[in-house]
């Protein structure tokens, strides 16, 4: 695509996805209002850069989640057809933009040929809640694996930034559930240097006597083992698979990771670093998963013997990774 044809398909589809989510609040009448809160143009301004401009996807990911999340609770099931094929035709013309969410894959193509294609089934049932944990190390394309079998299974998604959203919106303290500010600073053993009476007794008060780590974690704690106990949903990272076993609350945990190498060069290419501050970076959010759930996952992150299942996703690559996900699941529950 041209430059200018690729900024303007972008604001189409920006555009289509604005009115798309107007639709499902309108047919929803959620009390969490809205997806996009801002005016029309800035909203569609934004959202057509975003697409533009960010490969990786994330927060666009997290905004689609959103709307279809919202979108499957519509109890009219014409209604709910509809919506949801606008929404289906959206993502994919989304995926055929370049450098879009999806668009760098991670594979090992050596050892690629060492495994099978595995055919896969895009319906599961049961009378259980599905509800798939996954841990991953990052640029193991993990949130990309599980976004991806979120559509496809047609269950919700919930990310760190998709849990803030719903945070805020249910009027909780914001100060109080920034998860993913938080955790992005994340050290429970800092010594400070200097003690703050009156912010202690601030902090005291405000988070009733609990340190603001801990009363961050409660409270996301509180709300994803709510959600699991709901619906079928996939949770990324949070300690949700440590937080649902210790309340006997059904789930699959998986861990996602690949070759460091193959990491590096997996960052290097969405994010656009050199292969520096890559590894500087990949090293930095590995210890960071690492020290968040060791001390509030009460086990050692990234140990096999913790998971249902763990995958080398540059062994198969994003797509057959999901496929191999999703037969596994398949034979599993039924």
């Amino acid at each position: 695509m041209q430059e200018n044809n690729i900024r303007e398909k972008c604001r189409e589809l920006a555009t289509r996805l604005y009115e798309l989510d107007g639709e499902v609040y309108e047919s929803v009448g959620s009390s969490l209002g809205r997806t996009f809160t801002g005016d029309e143009e800035s909203t569609i301004r934004n959202l057509s850069a975003l697409m533009y401009t960010k490969p990786d996807g994330h927060l666009l990911r997290s905004e689609m989640a959103l709307i279809s999340n919202m979108a499957r609770t519509i109890k009219d099931k014409e209604e709910k057809s509809r919506l949801m094929k606008k929404y289906d035709e959206i993502f994919q013309e989304i995926l055929t933009l370049p450098e879009t969410f999806v668009a760098t894959d991670i594979m090992d193509k050596e050892r690629v040929q060492l495994n099978h294609m595995i055919k896969h089934r895009e319906k599961i049932s049961g009378d259980d809640h599905l509800v798939i944990c996954i841990s991953r190390t990052q640029g193991s394309a993990g949130n990309d694996i599980g976004f991806g079998l979120a559509d496809k299974l047609r269950i919700n998604y919930y990310d760190v930034e998709i849990f803030d959203q719903v945070l805020r919106r249910l009027e909780a303290e914001k100060g109080a559930v920034n998860d993913a500010e938080y955790f992005a600073d994340f050290n429970k053993y800092e010594t400070k240097k200097r003690f703050d009476l009156k912010g202690w007794f601030r902090e005291f008060n405000r988070y009733h006597g609990l340190p603001k780590q801990d009363a961050v974690f409660f409270n996301m704690s509180d709300l994803i083992c709510d959600l699991a106990s709901k619906e079928d949903c996939i949770i990324m990272g949070r300690c949700a698979d440590a937080i649902l076993k210790n309340n006997h609350i059904p789930h699959i945990s998986l861990f996602i990771t690949a070759p460091f190498a193959i990491r590096v060069q997996h960052v290097m290419d969405v994010r656009k670093m050199d292969m520096k501050k890559a590894v500087r970076f990949l090293k930095k959010m590995d210890a960071q998963h690492k020290k968040y759930y060791n001390f509030y996952g009460g086990a050692h992150w990234g140990k096999p013997e913790n998971y249902d299942l763990c995958i080398n996703s540059a062994s198969y690559g994003i797509q057959e990774t999901e496929n191999l996900i999703l037969k596994l699941l398949d034979d599993q529950i039924h």
